[in-house]
């Protein structure tokens, strides 16, 4: 692509310039056969203004090229020892369990598919394949289910994952961080946008479909946060926001884990995130921090130096599933929604506290 198309595109080199968010002099510094770098940057901020039906004919994209810039894969790092929930997760995965009777992973994928993601990716680590084995078929469970009658729970069974959806495993070699298991499904993500969902953090709602929404109006990567008490700063990557058009918040700053004195807000980035295929570049560079690992959150804020970044606020309820205590209150919660035993398990919890 050529600078002169770009520069008429947006009408004028500083109207460019305050769309990338960089100075007149470092457009003035473009080439004219632009690197495919600057074309992306220039083409997504097109897109953001809602510019590119005045791309030259010549130069838009084709459908299959838009097709690419769908969220159709998500990533679930789930190679964690999960050690806070010791001793039950000594041979057992700490994603497989159970919220009333479905493991955390399985809330995780079907909020994927609920936002029309149809492949899902595992970065997996030693004693995990019974994530594997839960998301295949079982011929024998499903065999003795029929032969006996037993056609609601072989429906429930077959109901797991639909069979338009793929499942995808990628060993991480070394626990590394969570900047290395994302960089870990670069061969299987490849130029596409993706989702990240940290099965942790289970959400009571459609969240994943609210920011798939969100990317598909804005084309800018968008991460989930939600207000913490300051105290609680120093447990997760923080953000510092800014009014955006369409009541879109753009984040100008993300800081890891800092002390409360030292956070920018009070808006904590929960487990939730759709980024642009960029952040694999920038994973590929960061400075690995205490014990060789690379944070997403580095990544990130490379990224926010070429394009926008937009902060989603949750909509649903999040039940932080790493702790022992929202593990229990997600359990308590869930379980007097159920449909099976809801209504009985909330009369338990009734009669439990007016006996005390």
């Amino acid at each position: 692509m050529r600078k002169s198309d770009i520069l008429q595109l947006f009408g004028t080199q500083s109207r460019l310039a305050e769309a990338l968010g960089v100075g007149r002099s470092a457009i003035s510094q473009w080439p004219e056969q632009l690197p495919q770098r600057q074309s992306d940057q220039a083409l997504g901020a097109a897109l953001r203004l809602g510019l590119l039906q005045h791309l030259p004919a010549h130069l838009r994209l084709k459908p299959e090229d838009q097709a690419m810039q769908k969220v159709r894969k998500a990533v679930f790092p789930v190679a964690g020892m999960g050690t806070r929930f010791l001793p039950a997760t000594k041979a057992s995965p700490k994603e497989m369990m159970p919220v009333v009777d479905k493991p955390l992973i399985q809330y995780a994928v079907e909020e994927a598919i609920a936002a029309g993601i149809t492949e899902m990716v595992f970065i997996t680590g030693r004693n995990k394949r019974s994530i594997e084995d839960h998301f295949d078929k079982a011929y024998e469970l499903e065999n003795e289910l029929e032969a006996k009658g037993k056609d609601k729970l072989l429906e429930i069974l077959r109901g797991i994952i639909p069979k338009s959806v793929t499942c995808i495993y990628i060993r991480q070699p070394e626990a590394l961080g969570l900047g290395h298991a994302v960089l870990c499904a670069k061969p299987v993500v490849g130029d596409e946008p993706f989702a990240v969902i940290l099965a942790d953090d289970l959400i009571d709602g459609p969240e994943m479909k609210h920011m798939v929404e969100v990317f598909n109006d804005t084309h800018c990567s968008v991460l989930g946060v939600e207000e913490v008490a300051r105290e609680e700063t120093a447990s997760y990557g923080i953000v510092e926001v800014q009014d955006a058009p369409a009541s879109r918040l753009r984040i100008n700053n993300i800081v890891e884990k800092p002390k409360p004195e030292e956070a920018p807000s009070n808006l904590a980035v929960v487990g939730r995130y759709i980024l642009t295929p960029r952040i694999f570049h920038h994973l590929q560079h960061v400075q690995p921090g205490k014990g060789g690992e690379i944070q997403l959150t580095d990544g990130i804020y490379a990224l926010m130096q070429e394009q926008h970044i937009l902060a989603h606020k949750l909509h649903g309820t999040r039940y932080d599933c790493g702790s022992k205590l929202g593990y229990l209150k997600a359990t308590v919660e869930l379980g007097r929604k159920h449909y099976e035993v809801g209504a009985d398990f909330d009369a338990y919890l009734k009669s439990l506290c007016a006996s005390k």
